[in-house]
């Protein structure tokens, strides 16, 4: 999304980030390891991840826009456009689907009065629907900015919605 607005590091995420480039080899190649560190900065000062953050992102790192675009459109933790103060990410794969994530996606839905993809009209929560999350055997599983809410179960969405909303 390009929304218009210019972005640059703060000083203090830029000095993180120079922290972080340090641990890599000092030759362009690098420094590009430092990418994925560089994106989540970007995303933590802005919210979600502009077109003008890539910009800034690819600058910082030396490397191309399109390169940190690739990065960021593969991963679902990476937005790129504004999203709620609470992400909800429910795992859509095989283990969670037969653990009835489906019906704990509409629980959600319901709870927080929005679609899959998309925030609530108080701009608290955005809910997604993803693929694997990496925790099968802890089916289904949502998670909640950086954190997993495990074996959640359809009857239990509206808790953990409240308990949130109690933030």
């Amino acid at each position: 999304i390009d929304d218009g607005k210019l972005f640059a590091y703060t000083s203090e995420n830029r000095e993180r980030l120079e922290a972080i480039a340090k641990r890599y080899p000092e030759n362009p190649v690098g420094r590009r390891s430092a990418i994925l560190p560089a994106i989540y900065l970007a995303q933590r000062q802005q919210g979600y991840v502009s077109r003008n953050a890539m910009k800034a992102v690819a600058a910082a790192i030396r490397i191309s826009t399109s390169e940190v675009e690739d990065v960021v459109s593969f991963y679902t933790m990476f937005y790129t456009r504004p999203v709620g103060k609470f992400v909800l990410q429910v795992c859509r794969t095989l283990p969670c689907a037969l653990r009835g994530a489906e019906r704990v996606t509409e629980e959600l839905m319901e709870a927080i009065g929005t679609e899959p993809n998309g925030t609530d009209p108080s701009g608290t929560f955005t809910l997604m629907e993803v693929e694997c999350l990496g925790a099968c055997d802890r089916a289904p599983l949502v998670m909640v900015n950086d954190s997993w809410h495990e074996c959640l179960e359809p009857e239990d969405a509206k808790k953990l919605v409240d308990d949130l909303r109690a933030r």
